[in-house]
């Protein structure tokens, strides 16, 4: 049954790439995506679960999780079950639930077809991302060559390749600022309806990464017909980022309450301490910082951290090493945002502030609760794929053989031949 499951993930990949994109990109993004996601695979077959690389577990406790869900609807029928019969709350409950489908088809343990799921789901992050990319100006080839390189990035194709969260959580920030810039520039109910089901899925994997999308959003919508300075986006992102993280700064709801106890409880001591564990054989990548336990202090240093390590020097595991390629590639992806970003600033302001306004305050959040650099690797994949399409602008040719941003593609479903025949007209 699950050859069957397989089967379905690859049709299912198809048929999205052929409804998504036009004749010329469709072959071309195809063939990729298809190797891709039987790379995936046959990395989760080699690897064996992580025991090769002797990494990940946390993969394990979602399937488990998947597994008593199962179990619960051969006993009371299907439903969407976000607590165990203990009562105690599953904390990525959506996951957990697509993945129960799975195995509950299969009548059993699944996880060759929950892989390919999970694959197939990182093979339409990258369509979305081809797409993000055309809308926002980069050309076929910039946005072509973006698809290719995430794709493969190392951290991303181990974290597609296993019943890990990670593909969840960076398939649905991503999607959701897509349909958000769409909706930002033509309004339409059924994108909002859209981004509110994208919202609520993003909720119920990581309940505080709705509040980091939600922000660049709404911002985005005020600032529609606005000329902003540069002064102005920096002073904006910066206090944004206060209220939205700083514990005692924040509104008193719900909503806001769990995503503060989320970041409290990973700031924690414990939890820090835990991320920074080691075992005596060789050195771990954990990272202490001299902060006197406030999670705020030595921010510069974290944010380092963050975005940047591990480092070249830096010891550790094998799975350590390899994510080493991982970051030489968001460095060079990271230069050519920088280039991306200027050229995005003087052709759709509003666009950059979008995704600065998720960069930004995503990188602060995680840098509070910085304790380990293989970790983070895996935390700021969002951060990598958001930030990459300023990358994809950055390579765009424009005539006269320069590169920089291109007309932004509409989101109308209209073919760029047909733009170029509108624009001689009038």
């Amino acid at each position: 049954m699950e050859l069957l499951v397989v089967v379905a993930a690859v049709v299912a990949l198809v048929f999205v790439v052929r409804v998504s994109l036009d004749a010329p990109a469709a072959r071309r993004v195809l063939p990729v995506l298809l190797v891709a996601l039987v790379v995936r695979l046959a990395l989760h077959v080699v690897l064996q679960r992580g025991a090769l690389l002797d990494y990940g577990g946390d993969n394990l406790w979602y399937e488990l999780w998947a597994t008593e869900i199962a179990e619960q609807w051969k006993r009371d029928g299907f439903s969407y079950i976000s607590a165990n019969s203990a009562g105690e709350p599953y904390s990525v409950a959506l996951p957990s639930n697509l993945l129960a489908l799975i195995i509950y088809v299969c009548g059993g343990p699944a996880p060759v077809g929950c892989t390919a799921f999970i694959g197939l789901l990182a093979c339409v992050l990258c369509v979305i991302m081809y797409k993000f990319a055309r809308m926002i100006g980069a050309d076929d080839r910039s946005a072509f060559r973006l698809l290719a390189v995430l794709a493969f990035m190392p951290a991303f194709l181990l974290h597609t390749s296993d019943t890990y969260k990670d593909g969840f959580n960076a398939l649905l920030v991503v999607a959701s600022l897509y349909v958000g810039v769409s909706l930002a520039r033509r309004f339409n109910v059924a994108k909002l309806l859209v981004l509110a089901i994208l919202l609520w899925g993003l909720w119920n994997v990581r309940p505080y990464m709705p509040f980091l999308c939600v922000l660049p959003l709404a911002l985005g919508a005020i600032g529609l017909r606005r000329v902003i300075s540069l002064r102005s986006l920096f002073a904006v992102t910066a206090v944004i980022t206060l209220v939205l993280l700083m514990p005692g700064m924040v509104v008193h709801n719900g909503p806001v309450e769990r995503m503060r106890e989320q970041l409290e409880h990973a700031q924690s001591a414990g939890v820090q301490s835990a991320n920074r564990a080691h075992v005596w054989w060789r050195p771990g990548s954990g990272v202490e910082f001299d902060d006197g336990g406030n999670a705020w202090n030595a921010i510069g240093p974290k944010l380092v951290y963050t975005l940047l390590s591990p480092f070249p020097w830096t010891p550790g595991s094998p799975a350590l090493q390899l994510a080493k390629i991982d970051t030489f590639l968001w460095y060079l992806l990271l230069y050519s945002a920088v280039i991306g970003a200027r050229r995005l600033w003087h052709s759709d302001r509003r666009v950059l502030l979008i995704l600065l306004l998720f960069i930004v305050p995503a990188a602060v959040a995680y840098a509070t609760t910085m304790a380990n650099m293989g970790l983070i690797v895996r935390q700021r994949m969002p951060i990598v794929m958001v930030t990459s399409l300023l990358s994809a602008v950055a390579w765009t040719r424009i005539p006269g053989g320069r590169t920089g941003p291109g007309r932004p593609q509409p989101d109308d479903g209209t073919q760029p031949e047909e733009v170029a025949r509108r624009a001689v007209l009038t």
